[in-house]
């Protein structure tokens, strides 16, 4: 039975068919928002993907020749300096491979930029404005649309109805009545016109359902009011763990550097520990590189610098900087800046449960586990433009003669309110508070506001 036929049947009131007008309702209406949403993500994570996969974050590879001997790390932060004298050095990230530049961070006149420099020579190679590379701007318009905390409420309605828009899809294309699972699973190419681009929305769909529900609940993980709200307080690692182990005013976010996410999402909201005042032996970056490698941190790592008396020398590995492919290998150690002892330590098998979930999905989600992640992660990017495009398209094709109705599935007669999608309203509304409050808005403008004005309702239809 075709989608036109389950809705003529429900506007004729069997029963049976009667939820199933509902939800091709909620899923045209739920489209009609998270379709824009969608196709952005999918082309700025595209974006993403592509440096983080293949290049860097900070754009292409600068590539080096390699030689025998490598300059201490202190010599090539003074080369550095020495271009940004007024600069502060936050960071040091050791290069991936022996043919790779390192990278410095430098904080200068408002200013967040990364140096390359040949490890080799201490010659700066390249510098960037670290807040204007390519994937910063993706990474910002793929998280708040430039918009602040607006478009981060915005996108997260988005998410929350994306996955409504999953629930619905499935259960309208689902086989039953007849419909064989080769008819969902497989497109009907044979067909044309309005039919073929509904098969091969259908089966896309079906297919693309579960990971575009993974993908939708990682990213809702950064969110500001369900991530921020709910996901990280039950995610965060407790700093209790540490014992006898003093804790600074700050937390790991301070470590994150030109507004990117790179402190894996289990730790942002963990304190700092703080640096004691004994004084102890000579602690510089050329020390803290030296123990780096006796801990064994070894190719693409980081170590960012103290700030004030109190701060401390942060080494990590984690695939949330693209150091590591596994993320069950991060690893972050805290060096007191005084007296150079380890001081506080934290490895994948000490996050909680749910950041455990969420490093793998996170690592998954930007394409950090591998050339193999990224390259798929680039073709579910381009099969969720081809979802939302075969959708437009099958609207298009279906639109009313009169160009000004949206054309949207009719209600069907007599449908209890709670049939009327109460049910799926409850169940977002519980588990994402954000869209489950505007799908409630909407669930009230539409039975009760729109049933009584026959008109608008004509010209919605």
């Amino acid at each position: 039975m075709s989608t036109a036929q389950h809705a003529s049947t429900a506007d004729a009131g069997v029963g049976p068919s009667r939820f199933h007008a509902v939800a091709w309702r909620w899923h045209f209406y739920t489209g009609l928002y998270v379709v824009p949403f969608l196709l952005m993500l999918a082309l700025t994570g595209a974006v993403m993907v592509f440096y983080t996969g293949f290049q860097t974050r900070f754009g292409f590879t600068v590539h080096v020749t390699p030689q025998a001997a490598v300059q201490p790390v202190s010599a090539q932060a003074q080369a550095v300096l020495a271009l940004r004298s007024q600069g502060q050095l936050l960071e040091y990230i050791a290069p991936r491979a022996s043919d790779e530049a390192s990278w410095f961070v430098v904080k200068r006149d408002g200013l967040t930029e990364a140096v390359a420099v040949d490890p080799h020579t201490a010659q700066v190679l390249h510098l960037v404005d670290k807040e204007n590379t390519v994937f910063a701007w993706a990474e910002r318009i793929h998280g708040t649309l430039l918009m602040g905390d607006v478009g981060d409420r915005l996108i997260e309605v988005a998410a929350g109805f994306g996955i409504v828009m999953i629930a619905t899809g499935l259960y309208l294309w689902w086989p039953r009545g007849g419909t064989r699972w080769a008819q969902v699973l497989v497109p009907n190419l044979r067909q044309r016109g309005r039919l073929w681009w509904r098969s091969l929305h259908a089966c896309a769909g079906f297919w693309l359902s579960a990971v575009l529900f993974v993908f939708l609940l990682t990213g809702l993980s950064w969110t500001g009011v369900w991530g921020a709200q709910f996901a990280q307080p039950w995610g965060t690692f407790p700093a209790t763990k540490w014992e006898a182990v003093p804790q600074s005013g700050a937390t790991h976010t301070s470590l994150n550097t030109a507004g990117q996410h790179e402190v894996p999402w289990g730790l942002e909201w963990t304190p700092l520990p703080a640096s004691g005042s004994a004084a102890g032996p000579s602690v510089n970056l050329d020390s803290v590189a030296a123990l780096a490698k006796q801990l064994g941190f070894t190719g693409q790592h980081h170590i960012q610098l103290p700030k004030g008396d109190t701060g401390v020398f942060t080494i990590s590995a984690d695939t949330m900087s693209g150091d590591l492919k596994d993320p069950t290998k991060d690893r972050t150690v805290h060096v007191d800046q005084h007296t150079g002892r380890v001081i506080a330590e934290v490895a994948f098998a000490d996050y909680p449960l749910l950041a455990q979930g969420m490093a793998v999905g996170i690592a998954l989600h930007q394409g950090d586990l591998g050339w193999w992640n990224a390259v798929l992660n680039l073709l579910f990017c381009a099969a969720i433009v081809l979802l939302c495009v075969s959708g437009v398209v099958m609207w298009w094709k279906r639109r009313p003669a009169r160009r000004w109705r949206i054309g949207a599935p009719p209600v069907p007669r007599d449908l209890p309110l709670w049939k009327g999608g109460a049910v799926v309203m409850c169940g977002v509304a519980l588990a994402f508070p954000l869209s489950g409050a505007v799908l409630l808005a909407v669930l009230l403008l539409d039975g009760l506001v729109l049933s009584r004005l026959p008109a608008l309702r004509q010209a919605l239809g």
